[in-house]
């Protein structure tokens, strides 16, 4: 009887996953026939693979397709690393959320020196005139030109406020950025060498590294941009400094390095739990932003859930990163062109994984 059942239950198992995978099989062959999608798809359940597929081409100049050799240009999936990096400061007593930049940064000039916190800066909240983000100023500032990174706060991060710190959500690369310079001063160190040290070593991520616009990395892709909106026609981004984006978006990885840091986090490797739960808090006011993530409730078919979410683009390349808390699963969808909509990918991806029929 007992062989009976757990024949059974293996079979129900075997079934199930390969419903899923089928039902994930056909949204990603959609997404590759209507909007050519290159890349790949990684589902996992509490931390194991359970589905991974890459699809295209790495590197069209010498035909390179994917495979899990290939490291994936991540942009502002970096911003989540950040994050982490501030909040084991935080566990350490070396930094305060609610102190301001000028009490990390003392050479910061911008007005946000004594009126902004490192919280307004995790969420996203300064109030400052984003220069850096102002398309007037973005050729100027990641395209034509290699800035120290002092130089690039000062040019592009010191303006001054236009909002009250604190009330309004604001998508910046420079808060991030200051982020980043303020763990360096509290370190003495640059702040790739405080990224290995303290995340990338300890966690074997063996592919993932910080990166500079001259460095020679094996299997790293090459972003494409669509063409005139046409999903078949590449072309290659102009020119740029990688550099720039700092601790905002300097990094390269692999779904399977990005699957190790997402269980460091959610596990509680890498910061304690209430740490974690700190870092996870949303502030609905600032559209659900919590620290490196969105965190809130959806509906995804017929399943309810809590996402915890990361985007990251640049210069063709594109990275989705979802953690669904209350069920274990995390979804790393990675693509060097920007064909498909990735934000409308992870939720048919889901909603055909979790309700397949």
């Amino acid at each position: 009887m007992k062989k009976h059942l757990l024949n059974l239950c293996l079979s129900l198992i075997i079934t199930t996953a390969y419903g899923q995978h089928k039902a994930v099989d056909k949204v990603l062959d959609s997404c590759i026939k209507k909007r050519n999608f290159n890349g790949v798809v990684l589902i996992a359940k509490n931390g194991k693979p359970d589905y991974l597929k890459y699809t295209g081409l790495a590197n069209r100049h010498y035909n390179i397709s994917f495979s899990p050799k290939t490291r994936f240009q991540i942009f502002s999936v970096t911003k989540t690393f950040t994050a982490v990096l501030i909040m084991q400061l935080y566990e350490q007593g070396r930094i305060n959320l609610d102190s301001t930049i000028s009490a990390y940064y003392a050479e910061y000039q911008g007005e946000a020196a004594h009126k902004v916190t490192i919280r307004n800066l995790l969420t996203y909240s300064s109030g400052r005139y984003l220069k850096e983000m102002d398309p007037k100023f973005i050729p100027e500032a990641y395209d034509q030109n290699l800035w120290p990174v002092d130089t690039f706060i000062n040019r592009y991060c010191s303006e001054k406020l236009i909002d009250t710190p604190g009330t309004k959500f604001n998508y910046s690369n420079g808060d991030f950025i200051l982020l980043g310079r303020i763990i360096e001063k509290i370190y003495k160190q640059p702040f790739e060498v405080v990224l290995k040290e303290k995340i990338l070593a300890p966690l074997n991520m063996d592919n993932t590294n910080y990166l500079h616009h001259e460095d020679i990395v094996p299997n790293l892709d090459e972003g494409y941009y669509n063409k005139a909106g046409s999903v078949d026609s590449l072309i290659m981004p102009t020119y740029h400094y990688i550099d720039n984006h700092f601790s905002a978006g300097a990094m390269y990885s692999t779904p399977q390095d990005l699957l190790t840091f997402d269980q460091a986090i959610f596990n509680h490797t890498l910061l304690k739990k209430a740490t974690v739960d700190l870092m996870l808090t949303s502030y609905p006011k600032l559209g659900d932003v919590a620290f490196g993530f969105w965190v809130y409730p959806r509906k995804i078919g017929k399943s309810n859930t809590i996402f915890a979410e990361r985007q990251g683009g640049g210069y063709g390349n594109e990275s989705n990163w979802v953690h669904l808390i209350d069920k274990g699963i995390t979804l790393i969808l990675l693509s060097n062109t920007e064909t498909a909509d990735l934000n409308k990918m992870r939720l048919d991806v889901l909603d055909a994984y979790l309700n397949y029929k």
